[in-house]
C-alpha cells in the first residue's frame, strides 16, 4: 500500500518520504522474520545450548553475571517496547478528521464512512503488529549475541579461579596429585571457548545479510523521517510520535552496534583473564598451554554486517552521520523543488 503511495505522489518529495519511511521498514521487517524462520532449528539448538550451560553453573560470582546480563536483556526490551508502543498509540491518535495516521494507498474512497472507520483500524492493528514483531525478532537477536557474551565472561571467571583452591607445595608449586585436577579444568575452559566461538561464527552466518539490510535502510529511514519532522509543526501528538519513531530506529541500530560491541571487548578479555589467574603455580607444560590458549584469545570475536561493516559502537556513530547527510541533501532538494 505505501508502494502505491509513492507511485502516486512520485516527484513530490516531502509526500514521497512520508510514505518511504514506513515502506522500508516493512520491507526490512519482512526480510527479518523471513530469515528467522528459515533458521529457526539453528536458533533453537544456540539457545538450547546456552541454556544448558547457564543452567549448570553454580557459582556465585557465576550467579550474579548471569543475573546482570538478565536484567540488561530486559531493560534492552523494555525500553524497545515503550518506544515502540509511544509511536504506535502517537500515530493513531494523531489522525485528524477523515485523514488516516499514515498515507497509503487504497482502491477505494478512505475519507468516507464506514470505509475510513475500517481503514483506521486496519492501519492501527497493522501497525501494531508490525511493532511487536520488530521489537520480537530485534530481541531474539540481540539476545542471542548476549548469551555469548555472558558466556565469555564466565569463561573468564573460570581462567581467573582457575588455581584457585588447589593445594601447593612448599616450593610454590601445584601438588602434583592435583595437577590432573588443573589439566580437567583448563580443558573444560578451551573446550567452553570453542564452543562460544562456535556459536558466534553461526550466529554471523544466520543474521549477517538481514544486518546489513536493516543498517542500509535504516540510514534512509532516519534521514525521511527527520525530513518529515521539519514539516510537522501544527499536529503536536504528531510530532511526537515522529520523534518517538526517529528515536526507536535509531534505538534499533545502537542496539545491534552495542552488543557487537561488547562481544569484542568480553573476548578480548578473555586473554586477559587467563594471565590475572595464578599460573605461576603451575609446571611449565601448563604455562605453554595457557600461553597458547592466550594467543588465540588474542584475535577478538568480530561480527558484522554483511561481512562489510562491524558491528560497533564506531559504526553507530557512522550510521548516524550518513543519515544526517543523505537529510542535508534530501532538504537541499526539497528546497529546490518548491
Amino acid at each position: 500500500m505505501q508502494a502505491g503511495e509513492v507511485v502516486q505522489v512520485w516527484g513530490d518529495i516531502p509526500l514521497m518520504t512520508a510514505a518511504f519511511f514506513l515502506l522500508f521498514t516493512n520491507l526490512s521487517l519482512s526480510l527479518k522474520i523471513f530469515n528467522v524462520v528459515l533458521k529457526r532449528e539453528t536458533i533453537r539448538t544456540i539457545v538450547n545450548d546456552c541454556e544448558q550451560e547457564l543452567i549448570c553453573e553454580k557459582r556465585e560470582s557465576g550467579k550474579k553475571i548471569i543475573a546482570r546480563f538478565n536484567r540488561q536483556a530486559r531493560l534492552q526490551l523494555f525500553t524497545y517496547i515503550a518506544l515502540s508502543a509511544g509511536t504506535v498509540v502517537g500515530w493513531a491518535a494523531s489522525a485528524e478528521k477523515n485523514q488516516l495516521p499514515l498515507r497509503a494507498w487504497y482502491p477505494y474512497d478512505t475519507t468516507q464512512s464506514p470505509a475510513y472507520d475500517l481503514t483506521y483500524i486496519h492501519q492501527c492493528v497493522a501497525v501494531g503488529l508490525s511493532a511487536t514483531v520488530n521489537v520480537s525478532v530485534d530481541t531474539v537477536v540481540t539476545s542471542l549475541v548476549a548469551l555469548c557474551c555472558c558466556r565469555l565472561q564466565l569463561l573468564a571467571l573460570s581462567l581467573q579461579t582457575l588455581f584457585d583452591d588447589l593445594p601447593l607445595q612448599t616450593t610454590g608449586l601445584l601438588h602434583p596429585s592435583v595437577e590432573p585436577v588443573a589439566w580437567d579444568r583448563l580443558r573444560e575452559c578451551i573446550q567452553q571457548h570453542q564452543t562460544t566461538l562456535k556459536a558466534t561464527v553461526i550466529l554471523q552466518r544466520c543474521f549477517s545479510l538481514p544486518v546489513l539490510a536493516q543498517f542500509t535502510v535504516s540510514v534512509f529511514i532516519i534521514c525521511a523521517t527527520a525530513y518529515q519532522l521539519s514539516f510537522e509543526t501544527a499536529n503536536f501528538i504528531r510530532t511526537a510520535s515522529m520523534i518517538f519513531y526517529l528515536v526507536v530506529m535509531m534505538y534499533q541500530v545502537f542496539v545491534y552496534c552495542y552488543q557487537g560491541n561488547e562481544i569484542q571487548v568480553e573476548s578480548e578479555a578473555v586473554c586477559d583473564a587467563a594471565y590475572v589467574s595464578k599460573w605461576l603455580v603451575c609446571t611449565p607444560r601448563m604455562r605453554r598451554a595457557l600461553v597458547l590458549l592466550m594467543t588465540r584469545t588474542r584475535c577478538p570475536v568480530i561480527l558484522s554486517a554483511g561481512g562489510l561493516v562491524n558491528l560497533s559502537l564506531k559504526t553507530f556513530m557512522g550510521i548516524i552521520k550518513a543519515s544526517y547527510t543523505f537529510f542535508t541533501v534530501l532538504q537541499g532538494a526539497g528546497n529546490g523543488t518548491k
